[in-house]
């Protein structure tokens, strides 16, 4: 009895041992079974690879060899006869991308039936090694036996918007594999910029690719085709697909601009500037375009070796196609009710070319407008209903939707990235499709949108929340709150390894840093504000309106301002460059930090109405903070000067954004009160504006009195504009009005 005790008693001690030293690993993602033993394996400059004599299997062996070396400074034996470390394949395993690692008293074997899992198997067995230098190197004794839940485990970048060099993407290449995740969706073409070259159409980079900013300077980019090549390589080097996106019919301004033939039109136009949805698309009734399409698919088809290419095929107005004479008589000629019709034949005269190319189309989930062919993929953005309807047509899926990465960290944190489902839907309507066509969700994918991302900013966007990303599509285990626990262990001990690589990470449920400023009545200036994200990030900054780096001065949480000008600010970690500088235009106004009441306040959405009167002027970015927005409503305001004030002029700045639907006022004016009940009104002004135009500007509405005036009330009045361009559902209605500082000088 005592022995059966004893022997109980060992045997348990040696499993928590096991569960002691599994909680001693950092592997992300987390493997499916893990066993510990007791005991290590030394690896040092004797220790050789032996791999599979193939051009692939060297190939592995090679990355291992300088994998170790960058990483611990080791550098294993070339003796390819040399044992320790064993990359082998092995047909009795099961699965594409699994492996078994096992490390014990014979060496280093990893195991796969296919050379996707060999390399994977090698990837986990990086994440066993130090990040430390050392001359020898002991691996624990342990068995992995490991393979994706999701065969699909992607990260979209979209470069239309903004540009990323090759370096840039190479880099995030490299962390993706390291991470386990296996396809890069590259979104190569968009309205404000055409990034690929395409040699039969050279106007589409000489044109395409380049934008004029609101401040003149040219901005832009494209990859040559050899830069093309270079990075599918280097990503088929590291387990990753790269599936290029060339957007149709819509999201096409920069391509219409480079050969404005193809449009519906027929006209001239920019490339565009702004984000939003454009009315400018590929003309379906003209067969111009699809020979055009033909043949940069066909260039396109060349440079990429993966069976998928994605169309977009999403945010497609019809309006140019309505007015167009050649699409309607397609419409009629093919017995289409509407052009929604004429969406789905475009997708499938698309779908049909590629199919005859040997490539599987992949679209955004508009596709499905019109019906789509149940063999292309569907790429879900717009939530589970989607899913649900491409699910029952029979086509296969990638989730999108919970994933978009250019959301601030503060709102898609890492725990809810880490908690999501993606093969089933907390909507009742849903689930039953979610549980019936299982096996049609092929994985998840995180897109990068580029508008308010670039690359000085982007890393910070990207991580720690892609290491969830993977954790969630690789590993089928639990997703309860312990389970959390330790993937957060695992995560903060990556943070040395993505400090090593230079990494810009940003923090897992908050932003990096938030700033305020804010008017200080008292002290006749400003109070600049840092809400840090991380204990150790100074924020450098400038007051002359130059970009701040790691030499300019720099402060914590805290900074007073007494001047008025242009101030800037960026964040600055163990030196490296976090964000783009925030810019605040610094005005004297005699009305800054004075009490303001309104009739109507200010929309929640955007900052609240006292940025009226902060002394900070707004920038064309209407969600910069300085923005103070009405919602089908007129602007009404009343500043408090506080005491009888002499006033040489009045002004106030509004917004016209027409594609965001913000459109300037009807009338405005202005009126003064020594008491604020009798009213005295000094100016007025009608307002015009070229609705159907797309151009995004400012418009100053400025008194200036040929004497000086005394007051102590200051009423200013802006009237909402209720003609509306006609694309508008609801003519006037859901429409915005932006106003930004009422100066009083």
């Amino acid at each position: 009895m005592l022995k059966s005790f004893l022997v109980c008693c060992f045997g348990a001690c040696a499993l928590m041992a096991n569960v002691c030293a599994a909680t001693q690993l950092a592997i992300i993602p987390q493997p499916q079974q893990v066993e510990l033993g007791s005991g290590s394996y030394p690896l040092d400059a004797h220790t050789g690879i032996v791999a599979p004599d193939d051009a692939r299997g060297r190939e592995i062996a090679s990355f291992l060899h300088d994998a170790i070396q960058a990483q611990t400074g080791l550098s294993l034996s070339q003796d390819r006869q040399a044992n320790g470390i064993v990359l082998a394949i092995d047909s009795t395993m099961q699965g594409d991308e699994a492996y078994r690692l096992a490390v014990n008293e014979h060496g280093v074997t990893i195991r796969a039936a296919t050379e996707q899992g060999l390399f994977w198997g090698v990837q986990t067995l990086r994440q066993l090694l130090p990040t430390a230098k050392a001359s020898s190197i002991a691996l624990p004794y342990v068995q992995i036996d490991d393979a994706p839940a999701f065969v699909y485990r992607g990260f979209m970048l979209d470069v239309g918007r903004h540009f990323y060099p090759v370096a840039f993407i190479e880099k995030q290449l490299d962390l993706l594999s390291y991470y386990k995740i296996n396809t890069f969706h590259w979104h190569l073409t968009d309205d404000q910029g055409w990034r690929i070259q395409i040699n039969r159409y050279p106007k589409l980079t000489d044109i395409g690719a380049w934008r004029t900013e609101a401040d003149g300077s040219r901005y832009g980019g494209f990859y040559t085709q050899a830069e093309i090549r270079e990075v599918v390589d280097y990503a088929r080097k590291r387990n990753i697909m790269v599936i290029p996106e060339i957007e149709m019919p819509g999201h096409s301004v920069a391509a219409l601009a480079s050969y404005p033939e193809l449009s519906c039109t027929k006209q001239p136009l920019p490339v565009a500037t702004t984000w939003g949805v454009f009315k400018d698309i590929d003309c379906v009734g003209d067969q111009g375009t699809f020979t055009f399409l033909h043949n940069v698919l066909d260039e396109v088809i060349a440079l990429f070796p993966a069976p998928y290419l994605h169309i977009g095929g999403d945010e497609t107005p019809k309006d140019r196609w309505k007015d167009c004479a050649s699409c309607q008589a397609l419409m009629r000629e093919r017995g289409l009710k509407d052009e929604e019709g004429l969406q789905s034949y475009f997708i499938k005269s698309i779908q049909g070319y590629l199919t005859g190319k040997g490539k599987t189309l992949i679209g955004w989930d508009e596709i499905l407008e019109g019906g789509a062919d149940r063999s292309a993929i569907i790429e879900i953005w717009r939530g589970d209903d989607e899913a649900r309807k491409a699910l029952e047509n029979g086509n296969r899926v990638i989730i999108a939707s919970p994933f978009y990465l250019d959301s601030p960290s503060n709102k898609l944190t890492v725990e809810s990235i880490y908690h999501t489902t993606i093969a089933s839907s907390s909507k009742p309507s849903d689930a039953a499709a979610f549980a019936a066509h299982r096996a049609q969700i092929l994985g998840a994918e995180a897109p990068l949108w580029s508008e308010r991302a670039n690359p000085v900013n982007a890393e910070s966007k990207l991580y720690p929340r892609l290491q969830a990303l993977a954790e969630n599509l690789w590993n089928s285990g639990p997703r309860d709150q312990a389970a959390y626990a330790d993937f957060l262990r695992r995560l903060q001990a990556q943070y040395g390894w993505l400090d090593a690589q230079q990494v810009a990470y940003g923090v897992a449920d908050r932003r990096v840093v938030e700033y305020t400023i804010s008017a200080d009545a008292q002290q006749a200036g400003w109070q600049l504000q840092a809400r840090r994200g991380f204990a150790d990030l100074q924020n450098h900054y400038t007051t002359d309106g130059s970009e701040p780096d790691l030499q300019s001065p720099s402060f914590t949480d805290g900074l007073a301002l007494k001047q008025p000008g242009t101030v800037k600010v960026a964040p600055f970690r163990r030196g490296v460059r976090y964000d783009d500088a925030s810019s605040f235009t610094l005005v004297a106004n005699r009305a800054q930090g004075r009490p303001i009441r309104f009739a109507k306040p200010a929309s929640p959405s955007y900052a609240p109405g006292t940025v009226l009167v902060d002394g900070v002027t707004g920038s064309l970015d209407f969600h910069d903070g300085r923005w103070a927005a009405w919602h089908d409503n007129d602007l009404d305001a009343i500043v408090d000067l506080q005491q009888n004030t002499t006033l040489h002029a009045i002004s106030i700045d509004f917004m016209l954004a027409t594609e965001s639907r913000i459109l300037l006022p009807k009338r405005v004016s202005f009126s003064v009160s020594a008491d604020g009940k009798h009213w005295s009104q000094v100016h007025a002004e009608a307002l015009t504006a070229d609705l159907s135009s797309s151009s995004q500007r400012l418009q100053r509405v400025v008194y200036k009195p040929a004497e000086p005036i005394a007051a102590r009330y200051v009423r200013v009045v802006a009237e909402r504009n209720k003609v509306s361009p006609a694309s508008y559902p609801g003519g006037g209605k859901n429409t915005w009005l932006f106003a930004d500082e009422i100066l009083i000088q």
